[in-house]
């Protein structure tokens, strides 16, 4: 090739990563836009991605709608837009099961969590929260451990199921404290939460919204939540770190992502609008209601983020020996 030519294509090559940025967002939306939850209606990432989409739409004058594609942890809703055109029409409100857990213990997965998605923002972030059945002597999480550490594996807890958060939390909590307890997998969080309110198991690490009516009610004892900070609907709570586990911290999380490739000006511009509506007082109350803070930051941000706690569980995931087939 001469010289000239070389030159001529890189100049070329140039122009077009320029370019495309812009030319790619000017027309954005050019139709409908689907936002993938790979979850059932009416759980949290649903309820977030629905008040997300709303303010879109209206912003927008463009529809934007809400496609629930459950099944299989999230890998079926995240392989989907995994598979689709980086174009902006096909989204995905990702949290931290397919993209961040399901990699490490799924025998079969078909995508890449973390080179087949454009990250575009972090939506927000919400606790679990540790609660015991009243009869556990236990007031604290030093009580607890100190409990499972001269009971070693007859104090269980509860999980939504093998390899979900919340079992991840309570292997956490085991590697950190260096306590045995015996997991109890449940499908779900409800039938989990209800066992524990019977007594039949001594801990659960839940989503905050479903065991709130029950500690209010004196029906569980919460001892601690699991993010790094205290949560604004329970200032009294402290933190699993702060009650003694230096360090400790897990937290269920939602983001925003697109296919791989998904042009620069698109993903500029859904990080400026989403960013905008998470300011939004309406959709911070959608929030709050699960206990849940909004996030935001630049994609860099929640790609940092995610390649974090991808890692951070991977880890989780070897010592504690999961695997789902």
């Amino acid at each position: 090739m001469s010289i000239q030519r070389a030159l001529a294509c890189a100049m070329l090559w140039s122009a077009t990563v320029l370019l495309s940025g812009p030319a790619a967002a000017q027309g954005y939306p050019a139709k409908t836009v689907r936002a993938i939850v790979p979850f059932p209606p009416g759980g949290a990432a649903d309820i977030v991605a629905r008040a997300i989409t709303q303010k879109l739409a209206e912003a927008w004058g463009m529809q934007v709608i809400v496609d629930n594609r459950a099944g299989a942890g999230g890998m079926i809703g995240s392989e989907l837009v995994a598979r689709a055109a980086p174009d902006g029409h096909t989204l995905l409100f990702a949290s931290s099961s397919p993209l961040s857990i399901n990699p490490h213990i799924a025998s079969k997965l078909t995508y890449d969590a973390l080179r087949d998605f454009t990250p575009v923002i972090l939506i927000g972030h919400a606790p679990n929260v540790l609660v015991v059945h009243p009869s556990v002597p236990a007031r604290s999480v030093k009580a607890l451990i100190a409990l499972a550490r001269a009971r070693p594996d007859e104090i269980n807890f509860a999980s939504n199921g093998i390899g979900t958060l919340s079992h991840l939390t309570g292997e956490l909590f085991k590697q950190h404290a260096g306590v045995k307890l015996v997991h109890v997998p449940y499908k779900g969080g409800a039938p989990a939460a209800l066992d524990t309110v019977a007594g039949h198991v001594s801990a659960l690490f839940a989503a905050f919204p479903t065991v709130s009516g029950q500690v209010r009610a004196g029906k569980l004892r919460a001892l601690a939540v699991t993010t790094a900070r205290r949560i604004q609907v329970a200032p009294e709570l402290l933190t699993v770190s702060e009650a003694g586990l230096p360090g400790f911290e897990s937290s269920q999380w939602w983001g925003l992502y697109g296919p791989a490739g998904l042009p620069a000006g698109v993903v500029t511009r859904l990080n400026a609008e989403v960013g905008k509506i998470l300011g939004d007082a309406d959709v911070r109350r959608r929030l709050a209601a699960d206990a849940a803070e909004p996030g935001g930051g630049s994609p860099g941000d929640l790609a940092a983020f995610h390649k974090t706690d991808y890692e951070k569980w991977g880890k989780v995931v070897k010592q504690a020996g999961i695997r789902v087939e």
